[in-house]
């Protein structure tokens, strides 16, 4: 699994960087074999002004195809990564049944004889 970590405008990056890329190995270990590349964008929107406006925005790749993304507001940095770490294995773990439930209840085509 290969989590990029993109900060902007906060400072501590490195510590930032190790937590969340934690946070996804977690959230997303148990189904490493089907994940492919999670960017992990991390921001404050309102800059110094302050408020609710850190702002963590995962996107994970589902393989074959197909992605999950969540966005997740927070007034602290780490309960944005936090929550939204979570919901990303909350939605991971929804979209990998819905593909599994729609590839074993698909029905055969059969052509006319």
């Amino acid at each position: 699994m290969e989590v990029e970590v993109r900060i902007q405008g906060t400072d501590s990056a490195e510590a930032i960087r190790r937590y969340a890329t934690r946070r996804i190995h977690f959230a997303l270990g148990r189904f490493a074999p089907r994940v492919g590349r999670t960017v992990v964008r991390i921001s404050d929107i309102n800059g110094v002004r302050g408020g609710v406006d850190q702002c963590c925005q995962i996107r994970a790749e589902l393989l074959p195809k197909g992605k999950v993304v969540v966005d997740q507001v927070d007034a602290d940095l780490f309960s944005a990564i936090d929550r939204a770490s979570e919901r990303i294995g909350h939605a991971f773990r929804r979209e990998v049944q819905r593909v599994r439930d729609a590839r074993t209840h698909r029905e055969s085509v059969r052509t006319p004889a």
